[in-house]
């Protein structure tokens, strides 16, 4: 396990995820700034935060998983709310598989460091 958290790949992916939602954010109408776009800010920004936290807090490897749980759950929501706005037409196709592909990435690789974790404690 690295030192550090941004060492991590999953969380450098996660980085990039959260890049790219803010920048389609912009590109969606002001009428959706307390809706969609908070949303989708904030469940991007908890992915890499989520695995930075449970990273620093290395008191044990339980709070860690808890951590990356949290991290996958917030993918999860956040693909969530890219399908509905694909579905109202507020997105396109074509940005809404650059990111949800990233998103599907990073949700794997949480999965396998949870799997290790867990047969690791």
């Amino acid at each position: 396990m690295p030192t550090h958290y941004e060492d991590l790949i999953v969380w450098q992916k996660s980085m990039t995820i959260a890049k790219k939602v803010y920048l389609l954010t912009k590109k969606l109408p002001e009428d959706e700034r307390f809706g969609m776009i908070s949303q989708m800010r904030r469940a991007s920004v908890s992915i890499p935060s989520n695995i930075a936290e449970g990273h620093a807090r290395s008191s044990s490897k339980k709070d860690f998983k808890h951590f990356l749980m949290i991290a996958r759950g917030s993918s999860a929501e956040l693909d969530t709310q890219l399908k509905i706005c694909l579905m109202v037409n507020l997105i396109h196709q074509d940005d809404y598989s650059d990111v949800s592909n990233l998103i599907e990435e990073v949700s794997k690789m949480l999965y396998s460091l949870i799997q290790k974790i867990s047969s690791s404690t």
